[in-house]
């Protein structure tokens, strides 16, 4: 059975919360903050943007600890209507999502 791992993210006065949980082949990895919410490459846009969801896909990490080093790889709509995009750091990203 895999553990899932829940960690606490402080970005200036706000609070997010990052997960990781171990699969088959790779680690599922999602940081929630209150207007959105930033995953791995298991992300589906295409049904993120269904919802609305202010959604951002993160590639090639491994760990939360990588996440928080990485570059937006693609986004929904409406995270892009809130100034996300690509290429922009995630710890920028968490700041708008906090």
């Amino acid at each position: 059975m895999s553990k899932i791992t829940v960690k606490k993210i402080i970005i200036g006065k706000h609070t997010l919360w990052a997960a990781f949980m171990p699969l088959q082949a790779k680690n599922l990895i999602v940081i929630k903050g209150r207007k959105g919410y930033v995953m791995c490459g298991y992300l589906n846009l295409k049904v993120a943007n269904t919802f609305q969801d202010v959604a951002i896909k993160i590639t090639g990490v491994s760990t939360v600890g990588d996440a928080l080093k990485a570059c937006v790889h693609s986004c929904t709509y409406p995270a892009k209507q809130l100034g996300i995009y690509k290429g922009q750091a995630i710890r920028d990203v968490l700041k708008i999502i906090a």
